[in-house]
């Protein structure tokens, strides 16, 4: 489980469960760990995910992926279809952020012969490496 900002910064992610975990119990054991949704504050989640007032999925059975929409030669055709739109434009910025990710650490693409323990920390070290590199201060300094 990931979260980002729209800056591609990574806020929170939860690391090493299975393939096999549902959304759900992945997001309860993080809310159990600590993770908050700030007040006044909402997370938008793909549909493994229920509404609830801190966190907004996509309607389901209406048309929700940006390729559905044909690069905007198809346009929504209801509240519902126009709500799912501008979520998976705002939902994209997660897309986004993992595939900076794996193109910047490839090491998240293959598989390893590093331990399970091992294993399940580096994802959480390249999301930090990942948020050091795009703090645009380090670099404005580095150039002086």
């Amino acid at each position: 489980m990931i979260a980002c900002d729209f800056d591609l910064k990574i806020t929170f992610i939860s690391c090493g469960w299975e393939g096999s975990a549902t959304d759900a119990r992945v997001l309860r054991s993080a809310m159990n760990s600590g993770f908050k949704v700030p007040d006044g504050k909402f997370y938008l989640v793909d549909g493994g995910y229920a509404n609830t007032t801190s966190f907004l999925a996509p309607y389901r059975g209406v048309r929700y992926h940006l390729n559905e929409f044909g690069h905007g030669h198809h346009r929504p055709q209801n509240h519902r279809e126009l709500y799912n739109l501008r979520h998976a434009l705002l939902r994209n910025h997660v897309e986004r952020t993992l595939g900076v990710l794996k193109k910047r650490f490839p090491i998240l693409n293959v598989g390893t012969l590093h331990s399970i323990r091992n294993q399940a920390r580096i994802p959480a070290a390249t999301a930090i490496f990942h948020n050091i590199i795009n703090i645009p201060e380090l670099f404005a300094l580095s150039k002086v």
